[in-house]
């Protein structure tokens, strides 16, 4: 059975009470402390006191997403990355006490990136999008993908046994976008090729995909092709349901039903496989009535905002109803 969820941030905004009204129980949340006030999730009573405050809201914290504390030493392999590597086992120990058993992880030294705001959708609403610069790519790369490659091999190494000890389910999410440089800095979850690497590196139940639908199809990927590949091998811990237009160099994102990804052929997919894990709207355009409140990235028009998320949860429903999917 699917856990339908959506990104529920920690500060208390209408999308917590919307969510409740569209029947969703289970949270996505980052608890870094620059949104929470608190010490990162590896202080387990910091962890504890948010994990209640979300139960007493009426939301289970199913998984969290992003860098809950400052990865930069990690990704980049700087000194004193040993250090931040301890802490985050301790995180994966306190998620497993608190029963949070999935973590979305990125290993993007710049996180995700868009250079295009309210780029004009349907009917007046806004999406985001990015157009990549060409002399972003080869000359004047400060950190090659090789050593982001053996940073991130020394890093999953060092944590997939912690979190398999915690019963952690960790989700790599590929680059998005996914650009082999960007700003001099490789990235190399930029296909499928580099994501079955990440799996064949450490044979564990914990070592899995987040499957972002929408950075696979801007990769030039058969997205259903796809989920029953990963899915076969029983790797996708987790959903990112959104679509785009266009490829990784210049793409924008779209209405769940507008992009160029077959949905329906996804889910019918999703069904074949048996998929049991998370899944929840990702970046959906901005729409009527959005204050473009609290994004997810920090800045504005992100693709967070109520009203999208009311649409692709209503539209996922949907998806699942007709393939014969259940959700709780």
């Amino acid at each position: 059975m699917v856990k339908l969820t959506m990104m529920i941030l920690p500060t208390v905004d209408r999308r917590w009470a919307l969510a409740r009204q569209m029947g969703v129980t289970h949270a996505i949340a980052k608890l870094a402390p620059e949104l929470t006030g608190k010490p990162a999730p590896y202080d387990y009573d910091a962890l504890k006191s948010e994990v209640d405050r979300y139960a007493e809201a009426g939301f289970r914290i199913g998984g969290l997403e992003g860098d809950q504390f400052d990865m930069s030493r990690i990704k980049l392999g700087l000194d004193g990355r040993d250090t931040d590597i301890e802490n985050y086992k301790r995180m994966l120990e306190n998620m497993g006490r608190c029963g949070i058993g999935l973590l979305c992880y990125n290993f993007m030294p710049l996180g995700w990136l868009r250079n295009r705001v309210n780029v004009p959708e349907r009917g007046g609403a806004t999406v985001t999008g990015y157009r990549h610069d060409p002399g972003d790519i080869g000359e004047g790369t400060v950190v090659p993908a090789e050593k982001i490659w053996e940073n991130y091999e020394y890093f999953l190494r060092r944590v997939i046994p912690a979190a398999e000890n915690a019963g952690v389910r960790m989700g790599l999410h590929p680059d998005d976008p996914p650009a082999p440089v960007v700003r001099g800095i490789g990235r190399v979850f930029i296909n499928a090729e580099a994501s079955q690497r990440a799996l064949d590196l450490v044979d564990s139940p914990s070592n899995m995909l987040t499957f972002c639908q929408g950075s696979y199809r801007t990769m030039g990927e058969d997205v259903t092709a796809l989920i029953h590949r990963f899915g076969a091998q029983k790797k996708i811990a987790f959903v990112h349901i959104r679509d785009v237009k266009g490829t990784w160099d210049d793409f924008v994102e779209t209405f769940p039903e507008t992009g160029e990804t077959d949905m329906a052929g996804a889910f019918a997919a999703y069904k074949a496989i048996g998929f049991d894990g998370y899944m929840r709207p990702d970046h959906a355009p901005t729409m009527a009535g959005s204050d473009a409140e609290g994004a997810f990235s920090g800045g504005t028009g992100s693709g967070y905002e109520a009203e999208g998320m009311i649409y692709t949860v209503g539209y996922i429903k949907g998806l699942m109803q007709a393939t014969g999917m259940t959700w709780q």
